[in-house]
């Protein structure tokens, strides 16, 4: 009987790539995958350490799968961000784990799986992190999508070197590195042969690809590549920080017609003392020209971004110039935060930390100018013709699909009910006309011909 592996992925997309990645070197072992937790012999967490919240979910899921040990799993190994902060503290206070696999690691994790004494109850904790080579996955691993099938994400690069003040990912994940463009179209067009219809490129900072390898922001390059595979039908873009988000970016979005026109775009604040404190590249002038310019090259353009309020130092006139700017531009969606102090940042170390009171009442208040906003802009759709993608069927109706348009990403943004949906499948394409929009969702019914 073979040994069977149990993974369960936390955190963002970029780091489910990395977890997809792990899957596909255990599928391509003489291991076995299971979905089940109760069912492994082995569990793999890959955790996620961005800010507070996303620690407290990882330290709960590992001592939730830590509780299997009692019953068939024999070892429990932590992945991720997380072990990369706190690989000592991890083993030192839940000795559940037998060993933590670095975010460079990852590639090791067939290793570190061999390297475990099932046969003992308490065995010695093994520790693979602080590799010396920064990793970079390609298209040569394999990879075993854990995604609907016409769906997956495609990491261009890893790292970051925007060094934001109250941000641990560059000390997490390193500089920023590329991957080789034509490395990216041999992985796209593998996917599209598998049947992957939508690809969805992540990076710590989308905008930035190619800089560093090819000495120039080389995004619309790779947009212009990825257009031309054939059977590829939406390319959707997510992190596109306003910095290096150039005049021939917004040409080419609003010029190939498989890029969406879907912006997600995060901004973290508007007025310029915040933003300097953040150690942001921008200010308010330059944001608001960047928005206008978009919104004037590409129309019906939907825009996502995101905001952290209670930022050290921001007084309620700083906030108050952040709600007037949100209702003032009225962006499609919006992620609001509000903000963690993080160790080992610039941030944290600030003056005038803003009290947990007052972050969120501030969170409350500018969710509540957005809610109104995004109501009014999916109101607006009523009687409109979109395309959407079937994501999956209501538990209780099944003449219900669950459905994406290029306005909504996955899991983040909200979701187009299609009433009368029956014959269609996951994955099937097609027309919808919208009945009724909501704050959060749209309820619409196939487009009769």
């Amino acid at each position: 009987m073979s040994l069977k592996v149990g993974l369960v992925s936390l955190g963002c997309p970029k780091n489910l790539v990395d977890s997809e990645n792990m899957l596909g070197f255990i599928n391509a072992s003489k291991y076995e995958i299971t979905p089940h937790p109760e069912d492994a012999d082995v569990i793999i967490i890959n955790t996620c350490a961005f800010i507070e919240s996303a620690k407290e979910e990882s330290i709960t899921t590992i001592l939730q799968m830590a509780q299997y040990k009692q019953e068939k799993c024999k070892a429990i190994i932590v992945a991720g961000c997380m072990v990369e902060r706190y690989a000592e503290s991890l083993l030192e206070e839940i000795p559940e784990i037998d060993a933590v696999v670095g975010v460079n690691d990852w590639q090791k994790i067939i290793e570190v799986i061999e390297q475990l004494d099932l046969a003992v109850e308490k065995q010695a904790q093994i520790v693979c992190t602080n590799s010396e080579q920064l990793a970079l996955y390609s298209s040569a691993m394999p990879r075993l999508l854990t995604t609907p099938k016409h769906f997956a994400y495609v990491k261009i690069a890893e790292g970051c070197d925007n060094a934001c003040s109250y941000c641990i990912i560059p000390r997490i994940r390193g500089e920023y590195r590329s991957r080789d463009k034509a490395d990216i179209l041999k992985e796209v067009t593998s996917l599209v042969e598998k049947g992957v219809r939508e690809v969805i490129l992540i990076a710590q900072d989308v905008t930035r690809y190619g800089e560093d390898l090819y000495g120039k922001l080389t995004l619309p390059e790779l947009l212009s590549d990825l257009n031309a595979i054939e059977e590829l039908k939406w390319i959707r873009l997510m992190y596109l920080y306003p910095q290096s988000f150039t005049d021939e970016l917004i040409e080419t979005m609003a010029n190939l017609p498989k890029v969406l026109k879907y912006i997600d775009i995060p901004l973290q604040h508007i007025s310029n003392k915040v933003l300097a404190d953040m150690n942001r590249q921008d200010s308010k002038e330059s944001i608001s020209c960047l928005i206008d310019k978009i919104r004037a090259k590409i129309p019906n353009v939907c825009i996502r971004t995101a905001f952290i309020v209670g930022f050290p130092g921001e007084t309620e006139q700083d906030f108050l110039e952040l709600c007037d700017f949100v209702e003032t531009y009225n962006f499609d969606n919006v992620g609001i935060f509000t903000y963690s102090q993080e160790e080992d940042t610039v941030a944290a170390e600030m003056p005038n930390q803003v009290d947990d009171f007052v972050k969120q009442e501030r969170y409350h208040q500018l969710m509540s100018i957005q809610a109104k906003i995004s109501e009014f802009k999916n109101q607006t759709l009523e009687t409109a013709e979109i395309e959407v993608v079937i994501e999956g069927f209501d538990l209780e109706d099944k003449t219900v699909a669950l459905a994406r348009s290029y306005r909504e990403a996955p899991e983040i943004d909200g979701c187009v009910y299609v009433e009368n949906a029956s014959g269609y499948q996951v994955g099937d394409f097609l027309q919808v006309e919208v009945l009724q929009g909501f704050t959060y969702e749209i309820v619409a019914e196939p487009k009769v011909k």
